[in-house]
C-alpha cells in the first residue's frame, strides 16, 4: 500500500502536523518562514508538505495565527481618480503579500457612516483597516470611535490617533506655483476640490503658503467639487474677462473642464491662460492642449500602505508616517502671461 495520505479531499493543517509530529503551530510557522524553527524539524514538515501536496487556505492561516490576512477599506468616493488609483495599487499589492482586500464606501445615500463601515469590517474579521480619500469630518468620527485593529488614513498631516501615509501634496503644489511664477505669473486663481476633503485643503493650503513666498496677489479660492462639469459651468457663467493670468485646478478632471469652457469662450490656453492641475491622469497628455501637472505614484502608495498595515498586523516596527514624493509634467497648457499682464 502507498505511504500517500489516503484521505479523501483536500489535506488540512491538522494532517500535515499528525503526519510530522508537530503541532499546527508549527506547521503555520514553517509556512510563514517563522525563524524559531529548528532545522529538522522544518526539513519533517516540509517533506509533509510535499508528499500530502499540502496548499494553506485562509481559514487554515487564521486558526493558526489568529489572522485572516484580510485588509479592511473605507473609501470615500470611488468615482474620483485619486481615490480608484490607490484602492487598486492597494489590491495589487495586498495580493502580491498575501493579503485579501474587503472594501466598503462611505457618505451619500445608502453608502455607509464610519460607525456602520467599521463594524462592517471588523465582523469580517479584517487585521487592519485602510482609509482612502478621507473628509475631514469622517477621520473626526472615526477618532471617536474604538476600533481594535491598527488604522492607517491616507493624508499629509500627522494623526496622534492613526497611521498615516501619502502623497506629499504641499510639494506637488509648490512645484505648480514655482512653475508659474518662473514663467511671469504673479496673478494665479485656485481652483480646489471640496475642502472638507483633506487632499483638496491640504492643496489649498500649500498654494496661498507658496504664492505668498512669490509675492502673488491674493484671490480668494474658487471651490469646486472635482468634476470637469463644474469647472466648464463656471467657466461658462462668467460675466467678464478673468484678470489673473493662470489657474491651479485642484485635480486633473477640473482642468480639463477648463480648458473646454475656455476653448469655447474664445480664451487661448496658454497664450491667454494658462492652466495646470494635479494628478496626472491617462488622458491628461491627449488633452487640448495637453495638461501640465503633477504626476502621483498611485502604485507605489498603494505598496507602501500595504507594507505599513501588515507590519502594523504583525506587530512589526512602523513608520507613523510615510511621504512619497512627486513629479512636475510641463506640457503646452502653460507659458508666459499675456503681454497686457506684464
Amino acid at each position: 500500500m502507498s505511504s500517500q495520505n489516503t484521505t479523501p479531499g483536500r489535506p488540512n493543517i491538522r494532517q500535515v502536523a499528525s503526519r510530522a509530529g508537530v503541532s499546527h503551530m508549527t506547521v503555520s510557522r514553517v509556512l510563514n518562514g517563522h525563524p524559531n524553527i529548528r532545522p529538522e524539524t522544518r526539513e519533517r514538515v516540509l517533506q509533509v508538505i510535499g508528499e500530502l501536496n499540502y496548499r494553506p487556505n485562509s481559514a487554515a492561516r487564521a486558526l493558526a495565527t489568529q489572522r485572516t490576512r484580510r485588509i479592511g477599506v473605507m473609501i470615500e468616493s470611488a468615482l474620483e481618480y485619486g481615490p480608484t488609483g490607490t484602492l487598486r495599487g492597494l489590491e495589487v499589492a495586498a495580493r502580491a503579500a498575501g493579503y485579501s482586500v474587503t472594501s466598503v464606501a462611505l457618505r451619500s445615500g445608502s453608502e455607509l457612516t464610519p460607525q456602520e463601515a467599521v463594524d462592517h469590517l471588523t465582523a469580517q474579521g479584517v487585521d487592519a483597516i485602510c482609509v482612502i480619500a478621507p473628509r475631514s469630518s469622517s477621520v473626526a468620527a472615526l477618532r471617536q470611535l474604538s476600533i481594535d485593529v491598527p488604522v492607517l488614513v491616507i493624508k499629509s498631516q500627522l494623526d496622534a490617533h492613526f497611521l498615516t501615509v501619502a502623497v506629499d501634496q504641499h510639494a506637488g503644489t509648490g512645484m505648480l506655483v514655482d512653475h508659474l511664477a518662473r514663467l511671469g505669473h504673479t496673478d494665479v486663481l485656485h481652483l480646489s476640490g471640496p475642502l472638507d476633503w483633506l487632499d483638496a485643503r491640504a492643496r489649498e493650503r500649500a498654494f496661498h503658503a507658496r504664492s505668498a513666498e512669490w509675492q502673488m496677489r491674493q484671490r480668494p479660492v474658487v471651490v469646486g467639487d472635482w468634476s470637469a462639469d463644474f469647472a466648464y459651468d463656471w467657466v461658462r457663467s462668467m460675466k467678464r474677462a478673468p484678470e489673473y493670468t493662470a489657474i491651479f485646478a485642484a485635480n486633473d478632471e477640473m482642468a480639463l473642464g477648463l480648458l473646454h469652457g475656455f476653448h469655447e469662450r474664445g480664451i487661448t490656453v496658454p497664450d491667454d491662460m494658462s492652466v495646470v492641475g494635479f494628478d496626472d491622469i491617462p488622458l491628461a497628455a491627449h488633452f487640448l492642449p495637453p495638461l501640465t501637472t503633477i504626476r502621483q505614484d498611485l502604485a507605489a502608495l498603494g505598496r507602501t500602505s500595504v507594507e505599513v498595515l501588515s507590519a502594523a498586523a504583525e506587530g512589526r516596527e512602523i513608520p507613523q508616517r510615510t511621504l512619497h514624493p512627486v513629479e512636475l509634467v510641463v506640457r503646452a497648457s502653460t507659458g508666459p502671461p499675456p503681454r497686457r499682464a506684464r
